[in-house]
């Protein structure tokens, strides 16, 4: 996710090897189809994944990204409070508070309108669904560039777990990573949940 403004800070293109394989990724995603059984299937284990999470921060997918809109519906009915990012130079976070109320972002990205809560209030979250384009089973993250979720983790708890939603072809033996690319608890996809640390 990289958003503008954000010099000087981890970004897409630091890494040669990252941004090939980003861009490998980035076409496989437009130019394959996803049927909605395989999009309930990582919903309904994203679902219980987080289900005694009671602040959960989440991403608002794109329309190429495994969608996170069923998974924030499905947590907010179940009475948990969902954290959505705001797309600004430095992380700042607002709660959802329902799809009617977001408007357009950067980048393709819906976020609420109005002020945020700051990027401190991360730190409200039991657990974080994080955006990328790969991860391996030993929790190494691919993210989408731009360094944006690699700052805002800064505000994190360290108790907060860290999950990534993946379609299941992306999740590989290896990715390249850099200092500043934090691991994962574990992934979702619409075949397996992989668990890198045990709870």
């Amino acid at each position: 996710m990289q958003v503008p403004g954000s010099e000087g800070q981890p970004r897409a293109g630091v890494d040669p090897a990252k941004a090939r394989l980003r861009a490998t990724i980035n076409h496989s995603r437009t130019t394959t189809a996803e049927t909605a059984a395989d999009s309930a299937a990582r919903t309904a284990r994203a679902v219980t994944a987080c289900t005694r999470a009671e602040v959960v921060a989440c991403y608002l997918s794109r329309p190429e990204e495994p969608d996170t809109a069923a998974l924030i519906a499905a947590l907010t009915s179940a009475g948990v409070r969902v954290l959505v990012p705001l797309l600004r130079r430095e992380p700042d976070w607002a709660w959802f508070t329902g799809a009617d109320d977001l408007v357009p972002g950067p980048h393709r990205i819906r976020q609420p309108r109005g002020t945020g809560l700051g990027g401190a209030a991360l730190a409200r979250a039991d657990w974080i669904w994080l955006p990328g384009l790969a991860g391996t089973a030993d929790g190494r993250r691919l993210g989408t560039g731009g360094g944006w979720y690699d700052r805002a983790l800064g505000q994190a708890r360290p108790d907060a777990v860290r999950g990534l939603l993946l379609f299941d072809r992306e999740v590989l033996d290896d990715v390249p990573t850099q200092s500043w690319d934090l691991p994962v608890d574990l992934l979702v996809t619409e075949r397996r949940t992989i668990r890198v640390r045990p709870e």
